[in-house]
Order: C-alpha cells, then sequence, then structure tokens
C-alpha cells in the first residue's frame, strides 16, 4: 500500500495537483472516510465545518464524516439540500448562505461536500462566494464526482437559459475518496461515471484508454486493483491539463468533449430522465462522429470510441428534439466566442483539439436517430 506524504493510513495513491499557492492533493484510499476530519483541521485549521450532502448520502455516510469532524475539534453542521440537478439553482445557494450565517460561519470555516456533482458544484459555488471565500474540501461519493467534478476548481450553478452559466473557479483545499462509497451506487449512477473515465482516455491518453478497454470489467465491478490506479490516471490527466490552462482559457476545453452536444440534450430534457454521464456519452459519440465527417480524425476512430462506450452500457445517439432546438440551446454554450462555438474534436484516439464552429456546423441539417 502507498501511503500519503504524511503518512495517513488507508491512502493508497496521490494525485498532486500543482498551482502554485493553490495546490493541492487528490487522496486515493480504501475505508478512509472516518479519517477526514483530522486531514481538515491538519490542513486547514478550521474550527467550523458546513457538511452539505443530500439525504441517502447523508443518511449513509454522514454519521461517520461527522464523528470524524467532531473528534478533530471540529464543530460540525450537517446541511441536506435537495438531490438531482435542479437543485443547483441560485435559490438553494441563497438558502446555504442563511443556513451557514445562522450557524456562525466564518473566514475559519471549512465547507465540506459529501456527495455526487451537484453537491460539489453547488457547495464549491457556495464556499467560493460566501465572505469572499471559504475553504472547501470535497468528498466525492460518485464514480463520475471522483473523476469530473471534484477535481479542477470549476464551480457552478444552472439558470433557467442553460447548465452552469453562474459560476466561479475555486479550488479546493484538497480532495478525499473512498472508493468504498462507490459499493452503495445504483448501477445506472456507476455507469454514468465511466464516461469520464473514458473521455480522458479519449481525449489525452490513448494508452489509458486501452487499459480501459482490457479492464473495463474490473472497474466496473469495482475491483480496487484495477479500479484505484484508473482513478489515479483519470485523475492525473485532468490535474495536468488544469496545471497548463487552470481558468480554461485554451488548453483546459479539451476536458469539455463531449459537453457541447451533452449539455444541450440536458437541457432539453429539462434535466430529467438523464444523468450527465449518458448525455456526455451521447455528446462524445455524436463529437467523434462528426471529427469523422470534418476530416479532422481518422476513419474508425469514432467506431472504437462508441463501442467502448456501449460496453460500459453507455448511450451514444441522440435522442430526437427538432433541430432547431437544438440550434437554439447550442447559442447559449459557455465556450462560445462570438457567433462561434469552440467544438472539441478528436485529432485520433488520445489526441482532442478545439475547432471554431457556427452552430449549424455542428448540428448539420439531418433528423438525429433514436436508439434503443
Amino acid at each position: 500500500m502507498r501511503r500519503s506524504p504524511h503518512g495517513t493510513t488507508g491512502i493508497e495513491r496521490s494525485v498532486h495537483v500543482d498551482l502554485g499557492e493553490r495546490s493541492y492533493s487528490i487522496e486515493i484510499g480504501v475505508d478512509v472516510l472516518g479519517k477526514v476530519g483530522p486531514e481538515i483541521s491538519r490542513r486547514i485549521g478550521a474550527s467550523r465545518a458546513m457538511v452539505v450532502t443530500v439525504p441517502p448520502v447523508g443518511r449513509r455516510y454522514g454519521p461517520r464524516v461527522m464523528r470524524s469532524l467532531r473528534e478533530a475539534g471540529i464543530k460540525a453542521r450537517r446541511f441536506d439540500v435537495p438531490d438531482g440537478e435542479r437543485t443547483k439553482n441560485l435559490r438553494q445557494v441563497n438558502s446555504l448562505y442563511d443556513a451557514f450565517l445562522d450557524a456562525g460561519a466564518d473566514r475559519a470555516t471549512a465547507v465540506v461536500a459529501l456527495g455526487g456533482g451537484v453537491v460539489g458544484d453547488l457547495s464549491g459555488f457556495v464556499a467560493a462566494t460566501l465572505l469572499r471565500g471559504l475553504p472547501v474540501v470535497q468528498i466525492p461519493t460518485t464514480l463520475l464526482a471522483m473523476v469530473d467534478s471534484s477535481v479542477g476548481g470549476k464551480t457552478g450553478v444552472n439558470v433557467p437559459r442553460g447548465k452552469n452559466l453562474v459560476g466561479a473557479f475555486h479550488q479546493p483545499r484538497f480532495v478525499w475518496m473512498d472508493v468504498t462509497t462507490l459499493r452503495s451506487l445504483p448501477p445506472r449512477q456507476l455507469v454514468s461515471g465511466m464516461a469520464e473515465l473514458i473521455k480522458h482516455g479519449a481525449i489525452r491518453d490513448e494508452a489509458f484508454f486501452e487499459r480501459l478497454d482490457a479492464d473495463l470489467e474490473r472497474v466496473m465491478n469495482l475491483e480496487p486493483e484495477s479500479l484505484i490506479p484508473a482513478l489515479e490516471r483519470s485523475c492525473a490527466i485532468k490535474a495536468e491539463v488544469v496545471r497548463q490552462d487552470e481558468r480554461e482559457s485554451g488548453l483546459r476545453m479539451i476536458l469539455n468533449f463531449g459537453h457541447t452536444v451533452g449539455h444541450a440534450v440536458e437541457a432539453l430534457s429539462g434535466y430529467r430522465g438523464i444523468l450527465h454521464g449518458e448525455a456526455v456519452a451521447i455528446g462524445m459519440g455524436f463529437a467523434a462522429q462528426r471529427s469523422e465527417t470534418l476530416g479532422l480524425s481518422p476513419t474508425g476512430t469514432a467506431e472504437r470510441l462508441v463501442a467502448l462506450l456501449r460496453r460500459a452500457g453507455l448511450p451514444t445517439e441522440l435522442p430526437v428534439f427538432p433541430r432547431r432546438a437544438y440550434l437554439q440551446a447550442l447559442r447559449v454554450d459557455k465556450k462560445k466566442r462570438e457567433a462561434r462555438i469552440r467544438f472539441v474534436a478528436l485529432r485520433g484516439i488520445g489526441r482532442a483539439e478545439t475547432v471554431p464552429l457556427l452552430p449549424r456546423e455542428i448540428i448539420p441539417p439531418i433528423r438525429a436517430k433514436a436508439r434503443r
């Protein structure tokens, strides 16, 4: 077993996110949830902690985290928010502002995000903006959050015009991953998280993509010998991209592979009936096929990616919505510059780049077909 630099037992892998004075570590371990309190005390020196979670996660894992915090001498309060993407809104942000202030939040207070991507995005945004910035610790409990939203410091909430249009960059003080929490995930949630693992290989590391292809069943069965190295490599890929481009002015945009159309699918679905990872998988399948059509990637690139996504149980075909609805959804894309969107295309497995395209060039005038 490999230990963290400070000898914390249970930590098997540690990934460093190098951002100068905002640097932090991603700790990955087995059965380490009850050991996070001393780490928050040692690394942050917090006197209070505001733990944000959703009821199912709070019931299962909240007591262990709260006990760890209190045993470390930290006054801790837990706040449950409704589960689901629709919780990421400014009304919920205001509710947490009031609740934190009523509970005595000050600059010595840590915000602890215990849950999936919704909790991480919402808690991170509240931490970024309340009292001009509070330290935040991410404790992701879903596969999707472990390899995506908990790493990189992007926080945000949704508004009626689109997803994550209001947000801030606010890096966590550290990320604490306990892979045992994945055992309680519903199968569909686990499959959803595979989309981001596969994405990191597709855009940046062909060898990792091939390893996922070979180890897919073992990773999805949560076998630590395959799962933990996969998490480590996926997080390291994202950490390296974030190191080079923290605020998404260039290279970091490749992490949005599949998200342009994926976000449109989520918005057109009313954020109901489709998980984020499922939407990203659809967007990746579309983007890979579009990359080939535009002559940007070799023939067969999309087939390799789509085959792995389907093996993981992910959807890859656009749901049927009118083309004009897709075009309207793309018009509020955050990556838009003037009239063009920085569309993430593949040059091949392991290589991605952004290309400026008009919405009508992204969604050609052909009807999308649904796949069952």
